[in-house]
């Protein structure tokens, strides 16, 4: 057996089970605790630490992130992987600021949780032969609510990339179609960032004419062209200190171009007309709908800009790729609409929950958005129905899997994610009352040949037919 030593604290006992016995397998030591509470007792009691911690955050007592917190007071350099099956973008990005070292979504690949803590326990080793370091303690700041919403794995990756970029004043390009909300990911980098005190401004270059996007990032002096009554402050200088977020990167034609990388280049540039060189300090934040890499081929983008620009690239996910939190952004914009409208809030039926998550959305979360306003006005009825949605929604074409694992695997997730438990017995005769409808309906109900096709003899299929009330 290696070195490597382990803490599990879970209230969840299967959990605990079943990481103990991985950890052994993988010739690790491992403790299990049913609270946070008896594992910070071991600590008052000056007992050795593990080389890696793995919590949840939400356990009667004392929460994993209390934990986090008193943990790396006492021990700072030892790795604490925070798991939890509520993912949300606060709570990631608690987690990385108080110096989590990995955030774990349940339910989770056993596998990846194992090679994550190996390593946690490589770097624990390898930092105790460095010089220990002061570290300042910044100052807890209350996160705020943001919009930004998901629990489906590619959101996951999304608050993770923010939470591990809230120390960081790196540049960061966001790539995502239409209404993916982009420009929520650039707010939230912005507020969990060491520059949340200073101005976010947001620049969209699609929707700026081309001779006059000059004057629109870099401003200009009085008298500079016609119409220059007065001298104008840019969008650079607006959000000296800050952040500058510029929408659909793409759109910014060549001269330009080559002004912003001479700025990133230098940190200063002229305004529109003048002689005196202004500098500032601003973190960029770029994002687009389109191929960057292709226009750059085109010779439509510049390639230096753009290596400028792509240091960390951040995907914003369409909806189809996170269908599983349709319901729950959709009853997030109906609370929503229902107190800007003042009108009582919808509620959703199951099979309307169902449809809206298999529908393909090619407007995304602001397609989402606009539907939920519109249900909110012009749905009679409380509770909704497929048929309340407006004719262009219900004309979208629907989703379907042609990959049933991932369907099933899906289901999984969201079932063990809800909590619920025993799924053998509630998958199996679902999968094999589905299978037996489909024979029976290929061979026009003719019993032999189905179960031919099922690989079942007659009586077999005959006693499935009865223990399923198939008849």
């Amino acid at each position: 057996m290696n070195n490597d030593y382990v803490w599990v604290i879970d209230d969840d006992k299967s959990i605990r089970w079943v990481l103990e016995k991985a950890f052994k397998q993988a010739d690790m030591q491992v403790t299990t605790f049913e609270s946070a509470d008896e594992a910070l007792q071991l600590v008052r009691e000056n007992s050795i630490p593990p080389n890696a911690v793995i919590s949840d955050i939400r356990m009667p007592g004392s929460d994993g992130l209390s934990l986090l917190k008193q943990l790396k007071s006492v021990h700072p350099d030892l790795p604490i992987l925070i798991m939890t099956a509520y993912s949300d973008l606060d709570s990631t990005v608690t987690a990385f600021e108080e110096g989590a070292f990995e955030y774990i979504a349940k339910p989770f690949d056993v596998d990846s949780v194992i090679e994550r803590t190996q390593r946690a326990c490589l770097l624990q080793r390898e930092s105790q032969k460095r010089p220990a370091r002061d570290k300042t303690k910044t100052d807890e700041k209350e996160p705020q609510r943001d919009e930004l919403i998901g629990e489906a794995p590619a959101m996951q990756e999304v608050f993770k990339a923010i939470g591990r970029l809230s120390k960081s004043k790196i540049t960061v390009m966001i790539n995502g179609e239409s209404g993916t909300g982009k420009e929520l990911i650039a707010h939230a980098l912005h507020k969990h960032s060491p520059r949340s005190e200073k101005p976010f401004v947001a620049l969209n270059m699609a929707a700026i004419p081309h001779d006059l996007m000059e004057s629109e990032l870099f401003g200009h002096e009085k008298g500079a062209f016609t119409g220059a009554q007065t001298t104008r402050i840019g969008r650079f200088e607006q959000s000296d200190g800050g952040t500058l977020f510029l929408d659909e990167i793409g759109d910014m034609p060549a001269t330009l171009q080559t002004r912003l990388l001479r700025v990133l280049s230098d940190g200063q540039f002229y305004r529109v007309g003048g002689h005196t060189p202004i500098r500032v300090n601003v973190r960029i934040i770029a994002a687009t709908h389109q191929n960057l890499e292709q226009l750059v081929e085109k010779k439509l983008f510049r390639e230096d800009l753009f290596h400028r620009l792509n240091v960390i690239r951040i995907e914003a996910p369409p909806l189809r790729e996170r269908r599983e939190d349709i319901p729950m952004l959709l009853n997030h914009f109906l609370e929503k609409a229902a107190v800007e409208l003042n009108e009582t809030p919808k509620t959703m039926s199951a099979e309307f929950k169902s449809y809206v998550s298999a529908l393909t959305w090619p407007g995304n979360v602001r397609q989402l958005q606009n539907t939920a306003h519109w249900l909110t006005v012009m749905a009679s009825n409380n509770e909704l129905e497929v048929e309340d949605l407006p004719k262009h929604n219900q004309e979208l074409p629907v989703q379907v899997d042609t990959d049933w694992e991932a369907g099933f695997r899906q289901w999984a997730n969201k079932a063990l994610h809800d909590g619920e438990v025993d799924l053998l017995s509630k998958a199996t005769p679902t999968f094999e009352r589905i299978l037996i409808q489909v024979a029976l309906n290929k061979t026009q109900d003719k019993r032999q040949e189905a179960a031919r096709l099922l690989g079942w003899g007659r009586n077999t299929l005959t006693r499935k037919i009865r223990e399923l009330e198939l008849e």
